[in-house]
């Protein structure tokens, strides 16, 4: 009988799992419209994408659908000279059908009006679409009267112009905003954080945490890997568990007893059950378990190590027992496993 994760590290193997293990992640598609603007910024726009790529990838459904969206010709280019095609012009497209629309901005992109630009915005704002903007692309939304009342993130070198120009928007110092249907980020590095919310908001913090360990792992300047990416940037972690993970992590190919981890972390067996239900939401036995399935799920995908190897290296005495727990977890063999994925080296 399959028995799916239970800890944190569902987020690290979730693309990996089957679609009954992902079924609580559906949600209906969202359709989000890319105005790209001339010389629009390429990182705050990948950014962005990459966030909701990523998210189709770990939900077992598709949770958006992106659709470019260019001036008169089918190519745009960034401001790094780089020429994108788009899926269609700003004339072409049906706005009203949008849920959520953004105009990228950058650093040398034009500000000023366009009457074609300013009907879709509002058309879109009319039919209940969330509006947004890249860097200074929320230029666009005040310009059409869409952000009075409303708090804007903008990068910082035209935020004077801004108050100037639009005193019933509030311009704010915060790197990126979501205030109602109204979402911005002040520059190229804070467009995937503010995208991440997006997600949060459309389909809830499990997959958020799928993303984020895909896409946050090098926050800091060390990338540290004793569990996830919430774990392992939490501040508030106990230096209890993060020994007792350290050592789990440093001893996958031969276990350590709990019992001795728990001594090592000098806490009595109990208390480190209670912190890991806490912190890991999951026994340490049972982390410890999903850690190991983890680390072969891993060296399935990117070496060419035998079953036997891996089953070894993971911790486990015989191949059959390997298979098993493998099974049980992704619900399928490894070596079925294996030949699915496109990783190989």
């Amino acid at each position: 009988m399959r028995t799916a994760f239970e800890s944190v590290l569902k987020c690290k193997n979730l693309m990996h799992l089957d679609k009954a293990s992902r079924a609580g992640l559906t949600t209906p598609v969202r359709r989000v419209s890319f105005i790209l603007r001339e010389h629009f910024s390429m990182m705050a726009f990948t950014g962005a994408v990459d966030a909701l790529v990523t998210a189709n990838l770990m939900s077992s459904t598709p949770v958006f659908e992106v659709l470019v969206v260019g001036g008169e010709s089918n190519l745009v280019v960034s401001d790094l000279g780089i020429a994108i095609s788009t899926d269609c012009s700003l004339a072409e497209l049906n706005e009203k059908q949008q849920d959520i629309v953004v105009v990228c901005g950058g650093f040398r992109v034009r500000l000023e009006s366009e009457p074609l630009l300013r009907t879709r915005l509002r058309h879109a704002d009319a039919a209940g679409a969330v509006l947004g903007g890249l860097w200074n692309g929320a230029y666009f939304l005040a310009e059409a009267g869409l952000l009075d009342g409303h708090e804007c993130a903008f990068h910082p070198d035209g935020r004077a112009m801004m108050s100037e120009l639009f005193p019933r928007v509030n311009v704010t110092s915060h790197s990126h905003v979501l205030d109602r249907k109204r979402i911005s980020c002040a520059g190229a590095n804070s467009s995937l954080g503010m995208m991440l919310e997006v997600v949060r908001h459309s389909a809830g913090q499990e997959l958020l945490d799928a993303v984020e360990e895909i896409l946050g792992c090098d926050k800091m300047r060390e990338t540290v890997d004793i569990s996830v990416v919430s774990i392992d940037l939490d501040p508030t972690l106990p230096r209890t568990i993060k020994l007792a993970l350290e050592l789990m992590h440093s001893n996958i190919e031969d276990p350590i007893d709990i019992g001795e981890i728990a001594r090592y972390a000098r806490i009595s067996r109990r208390h480190l059950e209670r912190l890991f239900l806490r912190y890991v939401k999951a026994s340490p036995p049972r982390y410890y378990m999903e850690l190991r399935l983890t680390h072969a799920r891993q060296l399935l995908q990117h070496t060419n190590k035998s079953l036997t190897e891996i089953a070894v290296a993971s911790g486990f005495t015989t191949l059959p027992h390997f298979s098993r727990c493998f099974r049980e977890k992704f619900d399928v063999a490894p070596g079925q496993f294996r030949l699915r994925t496109h990783f190989r080296v």
